[in-house]
């Protein structure tokens, strides 16, 4: 048994991208339209996950209903999780992107984002935490997570 991937439900496609792929850095791995269904899947990866013919995973699918809905999120569902290089830069990125840090790495080791539809997302420094430093430090939690 492997992993294959996460699907999240999005209102507006080109956002959904705008905030995967040019913001967080995931890269499209495939898309599907579904004329009979109404729908389009898009199928993203991290640009360092291996992928074979044999093994297409880890992804996360966007799905997008073409019939306008409203989606409301829970607590329950947890978050999506990525390891980073450089906990600091990569919140420092995103921020100049204009996306919110809510839960800064305060101890150079875990930050917390929110996708546009809410989805939390876990931000995850690879080995050891980084030395602690400002701005971070004193940076404080925005919203939830």
């Amino acid at each position: 048994m492997h992993y294959l991937h996460t699907m999240v439900r999005v209102k507006n496609l080109e956002e959904a991208l705008d905030f995967y792929c040019n913001k967080l850095g995931l890269v499209e791995f495939s898309r599907r339209d579904d004329e009979k269904g109404k729908y389009t899947n898009v199928f993203l990866r991290a640009p360092a996950d291996i992928v074979t013919e044999q093994h297409k995973a880890p992804l996360l699918e966007l799905t997008y209903n073409w019939a306008p809905e409203e989606y409301t999120g829970g607590r329950n569902f947890g978050h999506l999780a990525y390891a980073v290089e450089n906990i600091y830069e990569y919140c420092q990125k995103l921020m100049d992107a204009g996306i919110v840090i809510n839960r800064p790495p305060k101890e150079g080791r875990m930050a917390f984002i929110r996708s546009p539809e809410g989805i939390s997302i876990e931000l995850l420094q690879i080995g050891d935490a980084l030395p602690i430093q400002e701005p971070w430090k004193s940076m404080p939690n925005s919203g939830t997570w």
